[in-house]
């Protein structure tokens, strides 16, 4: 875990740089081939993932409310940008991206961030298994040197052709598939096996480079990563023709999407982050005005649009990141890769990009979500993840998310005449006593979790439930996550007002939390 030691405390200055500069080096490693990959699974050139990394490294990382938070690319976002790019072409990517950025900018001037934390995980986890499901078998086809097709049920069902074109069509079938393979299989055992000395070099870089290395030297015949000799000459302005579009309800309506799940996963990203280290807190107003910042920027050079990501924030932690440093490095360490480098980019077969792509998708259909959410909340949020997920695969990103949010709301039928929640905060001296009455559900989320937040770190909590008459999944995972990292901050924290024997669930998780 980081230390949350400022950089002006224990740490000096210049051992405060080093921690980001080597950090900044990890993430620029996991990030060079995620970036690609997700521009390619989005049906666009890879330089425009690149594009969108360095501006998620170099502006947002300056901008970003989660210091330690990096933005880039985001596989919850190839889904819709493939479907928009084969409905109106990359030249409609740029206006979209130039309104999504202005409402997530203005969200957060209006701070509407606390909102979006609001949203159930249920629905949440349930979008991001199903894009990883989307993901999954739309580069499975790019495994055997073919194109993804345009929805997610017709990549289900050319399955077996793809599989059979393996053992009947021509050598470069088989090529690429094997560079697939070996990307797979390098990541996969590098992650089981790695010595504990290299633990921060990534296995997505080990199998791009190996699978690389051998299409290299067996000089074999498949499709490579095309990029240009300057990436200055992939920018593309937004034109007049692009602009007469926004008058359209749908391109109204996809922006909206865009802005929604962009801001919905980087501030999940944001609160996960936050669990890993002791330093500053997120500021997630702040967070949603840099985000809009680098998407409107990301639309005015037809780039991919860009959320905060987790798989790279996780390392830039873990690599001992101390500050926003690291994130704006490893956005010049790409830019100064694709200056110099690009020849070498060139070599990479198409084929080791979706195999990391498969494995990243793969990992995104995590069934410990579901599992956790049946366990500890019964069946009504197992329901909303599965059914978010279906619509998800078999539909479109966002009738997915929206029945997810519908069925949210159907939990709250049985009590619309009372929804109001009282929080009452007493403080003496080093204790507070925070006492909840009424029903804590999603809606009160926002007010809740800001007042939570400005409770002062070096007191005794008492948290009181006596007067609660319901609790939703949505508030209790809250709750919970913040009981356990202000336990791991070292505040004595207890939760009273619960009967043990007649306890529903949502409090009994809450117990658990409390007494681990």
């Amino acid at each position: 875990m980081t230390s949350g030691t400022s950089p002006t405390g224990a740490l000096s200055r210049q051992n405060v740089f080093v921690r980001d500069l080597t950090a900044s080096i990890v993430v620029f490693l996991v990030a060079m081939p995620l970036c690609m990959g997700i521009a390619v699974a989005s049906g666009v050139p890879p330089e425009k993932g690149l594009i969108t990394g360095i501006i998620g490294g170099i502006v947002v990382g300056a901008l970003a409310g989660s210091p330690l938070q990096v933005s880039g690319p985001a596989a919850g976002l190839a889904v819709i940008v493939f479907e928009l790019v084969r409905q109106y072409g990359m030249m409609a990517l740029g206006p979209i991206l130039l309104i999504a950025g202005a409402i997530q900018f203005f969200a957060g001037v209006a701070r509407l961030g606390g909102w979006f934390r609001a949203i159930s995980p249920a629905v949440v986890h349930g979008m991001l298994a199903g894009i990883g499901i989307l993901i999954l078998i739309g580069q499975f086809h790019v495994l055997f040197d073919d194109l993804p097709k345009p929805n997610g049920v017709e990549n289900l069902l050319a399955i077996p052709v793809s599989l059979w074109r393996l053992f009947t069509e021509s050598h470069s079938t088989a090529s690429a598939f094997t560079a697939g393979i070996i990307t797979i299989l390098s990541m996969l055992a590098w992650e089981r096996f790695r010595p504990t000395s290299m633990r921060l070099i990534p296995g997505a870089l080990v199998g791009v480079v190996l699978a690389t290395l051998v299409a290299y030297g067996l000089q074999l015949n498949l499709t490579r990563v095309n990029v240009p000799e300057s990436i200055f000459s992939s920018l593309s302005w937004p034109t007049w023709a692009g602009f007469t579009d926004l008058l359209s309800p749908q391109f109204i309506a996809t922006a909206l999407a865009v802005a929604f799940i962009a801001s919905a996963e980087t501030l999940l990203s944001a609160a996960a982050v936050d669990r890993m280290h002791d330093g500053v807190r997120t500021d997630y107003n702040k967070e949603l005005r840099a985000q809009g910042v680098g998407n409107f920027l990301c639309g005015a050079v037809g780039a991919l649009p860009m959320t905060g990501v987790i798989v790279r924030s996780s390392a830039n932690v873990q690599a001992g990141a101390m500050t926003r440093a690291s994130t704006i490095m490893h956005g010049v360490w790409i830019l100064a890769f694709v200056l110099g480098l690009p020849w070498l980019l060139r070599e990479i077969p198409m084929a080791s990009l979706a195999g990391v792509l498969v494995v990243t998708g793969w990992r995104l259909v995590s069934l410990d979500h579901v599992k956790h959410l049946y366990q500890h909340y019964g069946v009504m949020p197992a329901l909303i993840w599965a059914s978010t997920l279906f619509m998800v695969v078999t539909t479109d990103l966002l009738t997915g998310v929206l029945t997810g949010l519908v069925l949210s709301l159907v939990e709250l039928l049985p009590h619309l005449r009372n929804l109001k929640l009282d929080v009452q905060v007493d403080r003496h001296d080093a204790h507070v006593e925070l006492q909840l009455q009424g029903r804590a559900t999603f809606l009160s989320l926002p007010g809740l979790t800001n007042i939570l937040d400005n409770l002062p770190r070096d007191s005794r909590v008492r948290l009181n439930l006596a007067g609660l008459a319901q609790l939703d999944h949505t508030c209790a995972e809250v709750l919970a996550d913040w009981i356990q990292r202000r336990r791991k901050a070292g505040t004595q924290l207890e939760v009273a007002g619960v009967d043990h024997q007649h306890a529903s669930n949502l409090h009994r998780r809450l117990l658990e939390v409390a007494t681990a």
